[in-house]
């Protein structure tokens, strides 16, 4: 219980030191930007391909994979009929919606959890592999499909994954562990050390972009957004939880994994899909602020009743 309060601890702390560096733009007015982008384009990869190049594909498909991945798909497939027939939303919004309710901050936060809470990477890796090579096309692709003015370009979705470095470095880390070679020491150090970079400036770049949100203001979505974070905080980890504990009987660090992966907020990436398409951009900020400050309590009260 203590190890675990004090890995939250760390974490809120590193945030809290993010929001104050953002709140006073100490890094200028683009200090969040390239923080994020380095996190995305170089030391998320990095660390992503040193994790993964030194396990196993057995060790990558786990029972808490599973149980995630179960209630990632009932949970989006819930949000996609509400706001299919009864809100009656288009189809990009609808898909902006169901990844604000079940695509979760498995880099920024996932990261930091697993190292400081779970006390291993590995646990949120599979995670990531689903989302940035399964779950993000598809999405992705149906944005791009039904986005105002944009013809399908097959050539566009083929090249999607070349385009986005943690896609890359999880398909450079899964080649190596299918080939079954064991990199050096010395050619796996300089990653290592790219790759330590990520978990520290992840938790300030995420505190920084904090100051500003008015996620509780009055607007025409408000009710999609709070059915989207009640989804993605409460109901997707009870889900998970189920799934793990009565389906396929998980105990101890796999049932804390597999619940604690899917109570991670709403991931940044949701907003920056959201904006690129021009598809429920305030629905996906507010959604990522909202989760974001829920799941800093629903994170600990789990991790210390599992934990």
């Amino acid at each position: 219980m203590r190890e675990v309060l004090t890995g939250f601890a760390v974490i809120w702390a590193v945030t809290l030191v993010g929001y104050l560096v953002g709140r006073y733009t100490l890094l200028g007015p683009e200090g969040t930007a390239v923080i994020a982008r380095l996190v995305f384009l170089i030391a998320t990869p990095a660390l992503l391909f040193s994790t993964l190049a030194r396990s196993t594909v057995a060790g990558m498909v786990t029972p808490a994979l599973a149980a995630f991945v179960l209630s990632t798909l009932i949970v989006a497939a819930a949000y996609l009929l509400i706001a299919r027939h009864l809100w009656h939303r288009s189809t990009g919004e609808a898909v902006v919606g169901a990844l604000c309710a079940s695509y979760v901050n498995a880099a920024n936060l996932g990261i930091p959890v697993a190292a400081y809470v779970l006390g291993d990477v590995s646990f949120v890796a599979p995670v990531l592999i689903f989302q940035v090579l399964i779950a993000a096309p598809l999405a992705l692709a149906v944005l791009d499909l039904t986005a105002a003015n944009r013809r399908p370009s097959p050539r566009r979705l083929v090249l999607l994954p070349a385009r986005n470095p943690i896609m890359l470095g999880c398909a450079a880390g899964l080649a190596v562990a299918v080939s079954g070679w064991t990199p050096p020491a010395e050619v796996l150090r300089p990653f290592e050390l790219v790759g330590s970079a990520a978990v520290p400036l992840a938790l300030l770049a995420l505190g920084m972009s904090l100051p500003g949100s008015r996620p509780l203001a009055n607007a025409p979505d408000a009710g999609q957004r709070y059915v989207a974070v009640v989804l993605k905080v409460l109901v997707q980890p009870a889900l998970a939880y189920l799934l793990a504990r009565f389906v396929l009987h998980l105990t101890g660090p796999a049932l804390l994994a597999a619940v604690v992966t899917s109570a991670l907020p709403t991931a940044q990436n949701v907003f920056v899909f959201a904006t690129h398409y021009r598809q429920a951009r305030s629905l996906a900020r507010d959604a990522v602020v909202l989760s974001t400050v829920a799941a800093a309590v629903s994170l600990v009260v789990i991790a210390a009743w599992l934990g």
